[in-house]
């Protein structure tokens, strides 16, 4: 079973995301299944969010045989003649093209809503994870900086740091080189868990460039990275509140 979380943002002053909805999927047994999680509760409290259309319940499940549109509308259609750049782009290949494999690393962002899309991280039994993200924020950090992404080569290791007073989230984990030099953040999504893995243990955390992407592919899939490492025993990763089922 896969499973991936529906972010959205306030559209209005605070631009604040929330994690509002969860896909539980099994596509070889044609089953999908959808439900708002407790995010969505804060998310109408705070900035007057109103259930998706597609979704007007928000505390019925749903469940279909095949991809809901929702989230099968964020994928661009094989037929497109740039498919094969798409893909290259996430570091898939036609045969390997699972939609909600692409959903999980392309974030599933269009420009006509605010919603985008991340994977739950799993574990294995010994804490140990791995999953792969898009860096966040590059056109945000300064001139040299960027210029550094640039030169950015696969396989090439990369750090992580906390960064406890980001003017924008407050809590942040930054993305630097081997030589110290903060070229963007990871996924907000990942943040929490990161913060209690790299109190536990720094050195249990790896990264590494998969690829570049120039331009003209989209500024949010400029660099892809790979993140190895591992929490404490027992602790299971996203389990805040906000991702918790409504009913639980």
């Amino acid at each position: 079973m896969t499973t991936l979380f529906l972010a959205w943002q306030d559209p209005k002053e605070s631009r604040a995301w929330y994690p509002i909805g969860r896909l539980d999927a099994d596509a070889s047994k044609g089953l999908f299944r959808f439900r708002y999680v407790r995010g969505a509760q804060r998310a109408q409290r705070e900035a007057g969010m109103t259930p998706l259309i597609s979704f007007p319940d928000i505390k019925k499940r749903y469940e279909s045989t095949e991809l809901f549109p929702l989230f099968k509308n964020r994928i661009l259609s094989p037929d497109r003649e740039e498919f094969e750049d798409y893909l290259r782009e996430l570091d898939l290949t036609p045969d390997k093209a699972d939609p909600l494999e692409i959903l999980a690393l392309s974030e599933g962002r269009r420009q006509t809503d605010t919603l985008e899309v991340f994977p739950k991280i799993n574990v294995s039994e010994n804490g140990a994870f791995r999953c792969r993200f898009f860096l966040h924020g590059w056109r945000h950090v300064c001139e040299p900086s960027q210029e550094r992404i640039n030169t950015l080569m696969p396989g090439e290791e990369l750090r992580v740091a906390l960064e406890m007073n980001n003017p924008a989230t407050g809590l942040a984990v930054q993305v630097q080189t081997g030589d110290y030099q903060m070229v963007g953040w990871t996924p907000r999504y990942l943040v929490l868990d990161l913060a209690r893995a790299i109190g536990e243990s720094f050195k249990n955390i790896r990264a590494a460039v998969v690829k570049v992407n120039p331009s003209p592919a989209p500024s949010q899939q400029r660099v892809l990275i790979e993140m190895t490492g591992s929490w404490p025993k027992r602790y299971e990763p996203m389990s805040d509140e906000d991702l918790a089922d409504i009913s639980a």
